[in-house]
């Protein structure tokens, strides 16, 4: 034993020249990744099972990037009773957050998955000309930018505050034969984050911090992404 803690083995695969103290560090990872995968899907099925949320008050009339008005009863569209919707921070005559954008970034990416199964949309309280022309630098073609400026969707669904800073707020809405209602929010934003921990209520959804936290050196502490490099 060598005074180690032995883990079970949890299958055959080895990676080449591997040592002793890394396979048992690694078995003691598996195990704690497991957990982490069970829980996982166990928060998804409460997701699933919350029961439908309050009447969303009033059919927001919202602008596309091309200028013609959207309602939000329009933008389920024919085929789908789901509707996803971001808010971006991104505020008239303002500079577009590059948190936000880099999150964009990959939710352009996974929109043509998405869409056989939900709408999506990405409001914001910039113009449509804004929208329209940052849109275009970022070579955005599948997102659906809206702008919410004037609306009261914002301050309602978390997308801004009282003083009219904005957040970034993902939700999740659904249409039955009767009316539509919220059912999901990431207000865990709302929550306060452990020590020295950046709030991470989309991170699920964000391939970046993913990937960088399987990394050694795991997510920096001072970077955040950029809207050019």
């Amino acid at each position: 034993m060598n005074g180690k803690t032995e883990m079970p083995q949890r299958h055959e695969f080895r990676y080449p020249n591997e040592t002793e103290d890394y396979r048992v560090a690694r078995n003691a990872l598996l195990k704690a990744e497991r957990k982490h995968r069970q829980q996982t899907e166990e928060l998804a099925r409460m997701r699933r099972s919350l029961p439908l949320g309050g009447t969303v008050p009033e059919d927001y009339l919202f602008v596309d990037r091309h200028g013609e008005n959207v309602s939000m009863s329009e933008l389920f569209g024919p085929d789908h009773d789901v509707l996803v919707v971001y808010s971006f921070m991104f505020p008239t005559e303002g500079l577009p957050c590059p948190m936000c954008t880099a999150f964009l970034d990959g939710l352009n990416g996974n929109a043509p998955h998405l869409h056989p199964h939900a709408s999506l949309a990405v409001v914001a309280q910039a113009s449509p000309e804004e929208l329209d022309a940052f849109a275009t630098t970022r070579h955005w073609p599948e997102l659906r930018l809206l702008s919410c400026g004037g609306t009261g969707y914002g301050l309602a669904y978390g997308g801004e505050d009282r003083g009219g800073n904005q957040l970034p707020m993902l939700n999740v809405f659904h249409r039955s034969a009767e009316t539509v209602r919220h059912f999901y929010g990431t207000e865990l934003f709302f929550t306060p984050p452990e020590e020295g921990q950046h709030p991470r209520h989309v991170d699920p959804m964000w391939s970046l911090w993913n990937i960088l936290d399987v990394t050694p050196f795991g997510r920096p502490s001072d970077w955040w992404p950029r809207i050019d490099y």
